[in-house]
């Protein structure tokens, strides 16, 4: 198993990074070629194929999307087995009236907050890892 499991080291040690760019989510039908784009996320759900992409890349490319947000990159390698580092983090977002969108990746855990509130979460992280 790779990466930190242990809930404290994982909070103490996060560094959040935001990502630049407005990210947007949206989906296509099931089946449908994805267009020329290169989305931060692809995800087959049985309704369609979701995706997680620059706002300028869907307006681009005439992609319907929703929730303009910003990415935020907690910088420590958790482990996908790790119990509790989202839900700790998405209580305090939640605790501070902002709803949130993690993304796990193999590496790091990403957040997709929405645009304009990129600052109350940059805030709220650090002080939940007592930055």
């Amino acid at each position: 198993m790779s990466g930190e499991t242990d809930l404290d080291k994982l909070v103490a040690a996060m560094d959040a990074e935001l990502v630049p760019g407005v990210f947007v989510f949206a989906t296509l039908p099931a089946g449908q070629a994805l267009p020329p784009v290169a989305p931060r996320m692809v995800f087959q759900e049985a309704e369609g194929t979701t995706l997680i992409l620059l706002r300028s890349e869907a307006e681009a490319n005439g992609i319907a999307c929703e929730f303009p947000c910003r990415m935020i990159t907690l910088n420590i390698h958790s482990s996908l087995e790790a119990v509790g580092f989202l839900a700790r983090i998405t209580t305090a977002l939640a605790a501070a009236g902002m709803g949130v969108n993690p993304v796990s990746g193999f590496y790091h855990d990403h957040l997709f907050v929405p645009d304009g509130r990129e600052a109350d979460a940059l805030r709220v992280l650090s002080d939940l890892s007592g930055g």
